[in-house]
Protein backbone atom coordinates (compact mmCIF):
# COMPACT_ATOMS: atom_id res chain seq x y z
CA UNK A 1 0.00 0.00 0.00
CA UNK A 2 1.56 3.36 -0.69
CA UNK A 3 2.31 5.53 2.01
CA UNK A 4 -0.33 8.50 3.11
CA UNK A 5 0.22 11.88 1.65
CA UNK A 6 1.24 14.85 4.28
CA UNK A 7 -1.76 16.46 5.68
CA UNK A 8 -1.21 19.88 3.37
CA UNK A 9 -1.10 17.16 0.40
CA UNK A 10 -4.18 14.92 0.88
CA UNK A 11 -6.27 17.86 2.66
CA UNK A 12 -4.47 21.20 1.33
CA UNK A 13 -3.95 23.82 -0.60
CA UNK A 14 -6.91 25.51 1.35
CA UNK A 15 -9.20 24.45 4.01
CA UNK A 16 -12.72 26.25 4.52
CA UNK A 17 -13.98 26.02 8.45
CA UNK A 18 -17.38 27.63 9.01
CA UNK A 19 -18.08 29.05 12.12
CA UNK A 20 -14.76 29.90 12.79
CA UNK A 21 -14.70 33.12 14.81
CA UNK A 22 -14.56 32.01 18.25
CA UNK A 23 -14.06 28.40 20.18
CA UNK A 24 -14.04 25.50 18.56
CA UNK A 25 -13.68 27.01 14.98
CA UNK A 26 -11.12 29.31 15.83
CA UNK A 27 -9.00 26.10 17.24
CA UNK A 28 -9.26 23.89 14.56
CA UNK A 29 -8.22 27.16 12.03
CA UNK A 30 -4.73 27.12 14.32
CA UNK A 31 -4.35 23.65 14.24
CA UNK A 32 -5.26 23.40 10.62
CA UNK A 33 -2.49 26.43 10.18
CA UNK A 34 -0.11 25.03 11.84
CA UNK A 35 -0.49 21.95 9.46
CA UNK A 36 0.47 24.29 6.68
CA UNK A 37 -2.92 24.71 4.85
CA UNK A 38 -4.57 28.46 3.89
CA UNK A 39 -7.56 28.91 5.62
CA UNK A 40 -11.08 30.46 4.08
CA UNK A 41 -12.82 31.61 7.72
CA UNK A 42 -16.47 31.72 7.33
CA UNK A 43 -18.29 33.09 10.04
CA UNK A 44 -21.06 35.80 11.06
CA UNK A 45 -19.66 37.98 13.26
CA UNK A 46 -17.26 40.15 11.22
CA UNK A 47 -15.22 41.90 14.42
CA UNK A 48 -14.31 38.57 16.21
CA UNK A 49 -13.71 36.95 12.92
CA UNK A 50 -11.33 39.55 11.29
CA UNK A 51 -9.44 39.17 14.38
CA UNK A 52 -9.11 35.92 14.50
CA UNK A 53 -7.89 35.49 10.99
CA UNK A 54 -5.31 38.59 11.50
CA UNK A 55 -4.13 36.74 14.68
CA UNK A 56 -3.78 33.16 12.40
CA UNK A 57 -2.21 34.71 9.65
CA UNK A 58 0.47 36.48 11.54
CA UNK A 59 1.35 33.90 13.74
CA UNK A 60 1.65 30.58 11.66
CA UNK A 61 2.24 32.59 8.07
CA UNK A 62 -0.66 31.29 5.95
CA UNK A 63 -3.02 32.74 4.24
CA UNK A 64 -6.53 33.68 6.20
CA UNK A 65 -9.79 34.79 4.04
CA UNK A 66 -12.23 35.94 6.31
CA UNK A 67 -15.68 35.74 5.02
CA UNK A 68 -18.80 37.26 6.72
CA UNK A 69 -22.04 35.05 6.06
CA UNK A 70 -24.95 33.94 7.21
CA UNK A 71 -25.03 30.19 7.32
CA UNK A 72 -28.76 30.06 7.34
CA UNK A 73 -29.14 31.73 4.19
CA UNK A 74 -30.46 29.65 1.64
CA UNK A 75 -28.18 30.14 -0.54
CA UNK A 76 -25.16 29.98 1.46
CA UNK A 77 -23.32 27.29 -0.63
CA UNK A 78 -23.49 29.37 -3.96
CA UNK A 79 -22.36 32.32 -1.99
CA UNK A 80 -18.97 31.04 -0.29
CA UNK A 81 -18.43 29.46 -3.91
CA UNK A 82 -18.45 32.88 -5.31
CA UNK A 83 -16.46 34.31 -3.02
CA UNK A 84 -13.90 30.85 -2.22
CA UNK A 85 -13.26 32.17 -6.52
CA UNK A 86 -10.60 29.97 -7.63
CA UNK A 87 -9.04 28.63 -4.46
CA UNK A 88 -9.03 24.98 -3.99
CA UNK A 89 -10.58 23.56 -1.28
CA UNK A 90 -8.91 20.36 0.12
CA UNK A 91 -10.44 20.06 3.59
CA UNK A 92 -14.54 21.35 4.56
CA UNK A 93 -14.87 21.83 8.34
CA UNK A 94 -18.86 22.63 9.30
CA UNK A 95 -18.33 23.52 12.88
CA UNK A 96 -21.34 26.50 12.83
CA UNK A 97 -24.26 25.41 14.85
CA UNK A 98 -27.44 27.42 16.50
CA UNK A 99 -28.34 25.63 19.76
CA UNK A 100 -30.57 26.55 23.18
CA UNK A 101 -31.84 24.94 26.21
CA UNK A 102 -35.51 25.52 26.24
CA UNK A 103 -38.46 22.68 26.29
CA UNK A 104 -39.53 22.62 22.52
CA UNK A 105 -42.64 24.15 23.19
CA UNK A 106 -41.28 27.09 25.02
CA UNK A 107 -39.48 28.20 21.87
CA UNK A 108 -41.07 29.43 18.24
CA UNK A 109 -41.10 27.73 14.66
CA UNK A 110 -38.76 30.18 13.37
CA UNK A 111 -36.04 29.67 16.01
CA UNK A 112 -36.55 25.98 15.19
CA UNK A 113 -36.38 26.30 11.80
CA UNK A 114 -33.04 28.97 11.99
CA UNK A 115 -31.61 25.74 14.14
CA UNK A 116 -32.23 23.38 11.45
CA UNK A 117 -31.16 26.18 8.37
CA UNK A 118 -27.57 26.84 10.21
CA UNK A 119 -27.16 23.21 11.58
CA UNK A 120 -28.89 20.83 8.41
CA UNK A 121 -29.20 22.66 5.62
CA UNK A 122 -25.58 24.18 6.08
CA UNK A 123 -23.71 21.74 6.03
CA UNK A 124 -25.75 19.82 3.17
CA UNK A 125 -25.24 22.73 0.82
CA UNK A 126 -21.21 23.47 1.63
CA UNK A 127 -21.04 19.68 1.09
CA UNK A 128 -22.52 20.43 -2.35
CA UNK A 129 -20.47 23.22 -3.16
CA UNK A 130 -17.25 21.69 -2.66
CA UNK A 131 -17.16 18.05 -2.59
CA UNK A 132 -17.54 17.10 -6.12
CA UNK A 133 -14.33 18.90 -7.15
CA UNK A 134 -12.14 16.89 -4.23
CA UNK A 135 -14.04 13.94 -5.99
CA UNK A 136 -12.83 14.85 -8.75
CA UNK A 137 -9.39 15.14 -7.84
CA UNK A 138 -9.45 12.53 -5.59
CA UNK A 139 -8.19 13.69 -2.40
CA UNK A 140 -9.70 15.48 0.32
CA UNK A 141 -11.96 15.71 3.77
CA UNK A 142 -14.94 16.27 5.50
CA UNK A 143 -15.50 17.24 9.15
CA UNK A 144 -18.82 17.70 10.53
CA UNK A 145 -19.59 18.72 14.11
CA UNK A 146 -22.16 16.60 15.68
CA UNK A 147 -22.01 15.77 19.25
CA UNK A 148 -22.96 13.32 22.27
CA UNK A 149 -26.50 14.42 22.16
CA UNK A 150 -27.15 13.84 18.76
CA UNK A 151 -27.28 10.11 20.29
CA UNK A 152 -30.36 10.34 22.24
CA UNK A 153 -33.21 13.11 22.31
CA UNK A 154 -33.01 14.63 25.64
CA UNK A 155 -35.75 17.37 27.23
CA UNK A 156 -34.86 21.15 26.57
CA UNK A 157 -32.78 19.63 23.59
CA UNK A 158 -35.40 18.49 20.73
CA UNK A 159 -34.34 20.45 17.71
CA UNK A 160 -30.15 21.00 18.67
CA UNK A 161 -30.36 17.63 19.27
CA UNK A 162 -32.10 16.15 16.38
CA UNK A 163 -29.88 18.30 14.30
CA UNK A 164 -26.90 16.78 15.75
CA UNK A 165 -28.26 13.24 14.97
CA UNK A 166 -28.49 14.69 11.05
CA UNK A 167 -24.82 15.32 11.33
CA UNK A 168 -23.74 11.86 12.67
CA UNK A 169 -25.99 9.68 10.31
CA UNK A 170 -24.52 12.16 7.67
CA UNK A 171 -21.53 11.65 8.34
CA UNK A 172 -21.62 7.70 8.16
CA UNK A 173 -23.31 7.75 4.89
CA UNK A 174 -20.92 10.42 3.42
CA UNK A 175 -17.60 7.88 4.50
CA UNK A 176 -18.97 5.27 3.24
CA UNK A 177 -19.62 7.25 -0.17
CA UNK A 178 -17.00 9.16 0.05
CA UNK A 179 -13.91 6.96 1.37
CA UNK A 180 -13.55 4.67 -1.49
CA UNK A 181 -13.11 7.95 -3.90
CA UNK A 182 -10.27 9.60 -1.84
CA UNK A 183 -12.35 11.82 0.33
CA UNK A 184 -12.28 11.38 3.95
CA UNK A 185 -14.66 11.91 6.20
CA UNK A 186 -15.52 12.53 10.17
CA UNK A 187 -18.24 13.24 12.44
CA UNK A 188 -17.41 14.74 15.69
CA UNK A 189 -19.38 14.14 19.17
CA UNK A 190 -17.89 15.55 21.65
CA UNK A 191 -19.50 16.63 25.08
CA UNK A 192 -19.29 19.50 27.08
CA UNK A 193 -16.45 21.94 26.05
CA UNK A 194 -15.87 25.25 27.02
CA UNK A 195 -16.86 27.63 24.46
CA UNK A 196 -18.05 30.52 24.53
CA UNK A 197 -21.50 29.23 23.44
CA UNK A 198 -21.22 26.48 25.76
CA UNK A 199 -20.52 29.01 28.73
CA UNK A 200 -23.46 30.88 28.21
CA UNK A 201 -25.99 27.90 28.53
CA UNK A 202 -24.53 27.32 32.17
CA UNK A 203 -24.93 28.04 35.56
CA UNK A 204 -21.68 30.07 36.68
CA UNK A 205 -20.74 27.50 38.99
CA UNK A 206 -20.20 25.23 35.76
CA UNK A 207 -18.42 27.58 33.45
CA UNK A 208 -14.88 26.73 34.60
CA UNK A 209 -12.17 24.06 33.82
CA UNK A 210 -13.44 20.59 35.48
CA UNK A 211 -13.61 17.08 34.56
CA UNK A 212 -17.09 17.63 33.11
CA UNK A 213 -15.79 19.41 30.76
CA UNK A 214 -12.93 19.36 27.84
CA UNK A 215 -11.13 22.37 26.11
CA UNK A 216 -11.34 23.31 22.46
CA UNK A 217 -8.14 22.44 22.30
CA UNK A 218 -8.32 18.78 23.17
CA UNK A 219 -11.73 18.58 21.09
CA UNK A 220 -9.89 19.69 17.56
CA UNK A 221 -6.69 17.58 18.51
CA UNK A 222 -8.91 14.86 18.89
CA UNK A 223 -10.41 15.13 15.53
CA UNK A 224 -7.58 15.85 13.33
CA UNK A 225 -6.11 12.32 14.78
CA UNK A 226 -8.95 10.41 13.72
CA UNK A 227 -9.70 12.47 10.25
CA UNK A 228 -9.12 9.20 7.96
CA UNK A 229 -10.44 6.78 10.44
CA UNK A 230 -14.00 7.83 10.41
CA UNK A 231 -17.40 7.21 10.71
CA UNK A 232 -17.45 9.29 13.78
CA UNK A 233 -15.02 10.01 16.98
CA UNK A 234 -16.23 10.90 20.48
CA UNK A 235 -13.31 12.83 22.25
CA UNK A 236 -12.21 12.46 25.78
CA UNK A 237 -12.02 9.16 27.61
CA UNK A 238 -14.72 10.12 30.25
CA UNK A 239 -17.30 10.51 27.69
CA UNK A 240 -16.35 7.78 25.34
CA UNK A 241 -17.13 5.55 28.66
CA UNK A 242 -20.77 7.58 28.78
CA UNK A 243 -21.56 6.49 25.39
CA UNK A 244 -20.87 3.04 26.07
CA UNK A 245 -23.00 3.21 29.42
CA UNK A 246 -25.80 4.85 27.13
CA UNK A 247 -25.43 2.40 24.77
CA UNK A 248 -25.80 -0.94 27.64
CA UNK A 249 -29.62 0.79 28.62
CA UNK A 250 -32.75 -0.02 27.37
CA UNK A 251 -33.57 3.64 25.01
CA UNK A 252 -36.43 4.87 26.69
CA UNK A 253 -34.04 5.05 30.44
CA UNK A 254 -31.41 6.32 28.49
CA UNK A 255 -33.32 9.03 27.41
CA UNK A 256 -34.92 9.59 30.48
CA UNK A 257 -31.39 9.67 32.31
CA UNK A 258 -30.09 12.86 29.76
CA UNK A 259 -33.09 14.34 30.19
CA UNK A 260 -32.56 13.97 34.09
CA UNK A 261 -28.53 15.61 33.49
CA UNK A 262 -29.63 18.36 31.64
CA UNK A 263 -33.04 18.98 33.33
CA UNK A 264 -30.98 19.30 36.67
CA UNK A 265 -27.73 21.58 35.09
CA UNK A 266 -30.18 23.81 33.21
CA UNK A 267 -33.59 24.39 35.03
CA UNK A 268 -35.46 26.07 32.67
CA UNK A 269 -38.86 23.93 33.12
Amino acid sequence: MPPRASFRDHYGPWALIAGAAVGLGAEYARQIAARGLDLVLVDRDEGPLRDTAGAIAKASGVQTLPVVADLARADVGDALASAVADREIGLLVYNAAIGSVARLLNTTPAHSMAVVDVNCRGPLLLVHAFVPQMVARGRGGVILMSSMSGNYGSEQLAVYAASKAFNLVLGDALWAELGPLGVDVLAVQPGSTRTPGWQSSQPPELRGPGPHVMEPSEVVTAALAHLGDGPNVVPGEMNQQGVAMLASMPRARAVELVSRITRDLIPNV
